[in-house]
């Protein structure tokens, strides 16, 4: 590790925190929406089943929302330690839409949370359902505005660099919607819906293999592969609206995740092969002839520009694109997949009695978080060599920092996030074992902890981790 230079140090540094702190906000996200949705039922129909859901998924938001929020604040401290020469250039815009995330998205969540969390019985259902929008619409912001700080590192718009070499913003509407923001929110938060969707569906299936009979689960299985039905599909159009807006304004990316180095007219899809950045080839393709044109351009015949044609020193890495693309698309067809057998198995009225079914919702169950990683590689090793695509590269923005405190922080990182994350997930899996109740009992501060067979230390402890955002 200590051979590898401080650029490729702190660019591994910076992928395992965000790879490590990306799972929490998305099912964040999902939960939250989730929750609102289990309420709402509750509140129309008066059936006690939608409530008893509520409480049980609410638990396991408590937890994922306190470790979320414990990431994101290590990860940031990294901009000024390694990346110092970014957030000088770069700070005059990104700096304050990060605030913006904060002060709309992150005081929102935070306010309510707590009504959300133990204000039921104090504040009515009706204000308690407002706070629990309130919570799901903070999570909403947040994406909003980290997507938009990452979109404009992707499709920078709406700025001018003064003679410091600093971005200025003289458009801030431009920079908040520039080109790519609208294609990859909406991505976003179609994956953080499926997310969470597999991750309810598997829990549900695991209960269901137990006892087929559990209402509960029941109710959870249903909604979750009502939503993998209809959100699927429509993640697939988004994931093509935005695979044609990247090809506009990223073309090397898309030829680097096609494992397109020539450009042939018309252009091939290749399923399968083995790209080679030295010889500027994919080994052993298989292709279909046309699809690459027809899904990239909605054409038969429009040529998309090969590798070959970006200077070596601005091609990302295509020997890593075109395994996580694939890996991502692939998911989210098992996922659509799923999704009509699901609905399939309900026509036939044997959507509680499929046994397959529910071993493979079990085994599709962390989908979501593989399909969003594979997605975030893509999206970040693409932009490479840049910070700033076009503008700023990965090289130009890193601290002067020696490898060797680069090595020791990032070893240091490692140790810490899987003994505190792993920690984490461990209490979430402990949550979700236990066995959803018909009557679930609403939350008690420390309650968290102690369904995961924890006993807090102390009250400081307890009010502590039940109060993640203080």
């Amino acid at each position: 590790m200590f051979s590898m230079d401080a650029v490729t140090l702190a660019r591994a540094q910076f992928a395992f925190t965000v790879s490590s702190h990306i799972i929490f906000p998305i099912f964040s996200i999902g939960l939250a929406s989730y929750l609102a949705t289990l309420e709402g039922l509750y509140l129309t129909y008066g059936d006690g089943i939608y409530m008893a859901a509520f409480n049980y998924w609410k638990k396991i938001f408590a937890v994922v929302f306190g470790i979320g929020v414990v990431s994101g604040l290590v990860m940031s401290y990294q901009f000024g330690t390694n990346w110092s020469v970014f957030s000088d250039k770069a700070g005059p815009v990104i700096g304050p839409l990060m605030g913006y995330e904060v002060l709309s998205a992150f005081f929102l969540e935070a306010g309510f949370l707590g009504v959300m969390l133990f204000g039921r019985e104090r504040v009515g259902p009706t204000l308690h359902y407002i706070a629990t929008l309130m919570v799901a619409v903070g999570t909403l912001f947040s994406a909003f505005w980290i997507l938009s700080v990452n979109s404009w590192m992707q499709t920078p718009a709406g700025f001018s660099i003064n003679d410091k070499g600093q971005f200025i913003v003289v458009d801030w509407w431009k920079v908040i919607f520039n080109p790519s923001f609208p294609y990859r929110f909406v991505h976003m938060v179609l994956a953080a819906y499926l997310t969470t969707a597999f991750m309810v569906g598997g829990v549900a299936a695991w209960h269901l293999l137990k006892d087929y009979t559990n209402r509960s689960a029941r109710l959870m299985f249903s909604m979750a592969m009502w939503m993998a039905l209809l959100v699927a599909p429509l993640q697939i159009l988004a994931g093509d609206a935005h695979g044609v807006n990247t090809l506009e304004y990223q073309p090397a990316k898309v030829a680097a995740l096609e494992g397109d180095f020539d450009t042939k007219s018309p252009t091939p899809l290749i399923l399968f092969g083995i790209p080679d950045m030295k010889a500027q080839t994919t080994h052993y393709a298989l292709e279909i002839p046309y699809l690459g044109s027809l899904i990239l351009t909605h054409t038969l015949s429009t040529p998309v520009r090969g590798l070959k044609e970006f200077p070596l020193a601005d091609q990302p890495n295509a020997e890593i694109l075109f395994y996580t693309f694939r890996l991502m698309v692939g998911l989210g067809f098992a996922m659509a997949g799923l999704g009509i057998w699901a609905a399939v198995s309900r026509w036939r009225n044997r959507l509680y009695e499929n046994v397959w079914l529910f071993r493979t919702a079990l085994i599709m169950a962390p989908s979501g978080f593989i399909a969003v990683l594979a997605g975030w590689v893509t999206t970040e090793v693409g932009r490479q060599p840049y910070t700033v695509y076009g503008l700023l590269t990965t090289a130009a923005s890193i601290s002067p920092i020696a490898a060797p405190a680069v090595a020791g922080s990032l070893l240091a990182f490692i140790v810490v996030y899987f003994l505190v994350f792993g920690a984490g997930v461990f209490y979430i899996l402990r949550l979700m074992w236990e066995t959803p109740k018909i009557d679930e009992p609403d939350m008690k501060p420390g309650q968290p902890m102690r369904a995961a067979g924890i006993t807090p230390m102390s009250s400081i402890a307890s009010r502590t981790f039940t109060h993640p955002a203080e």
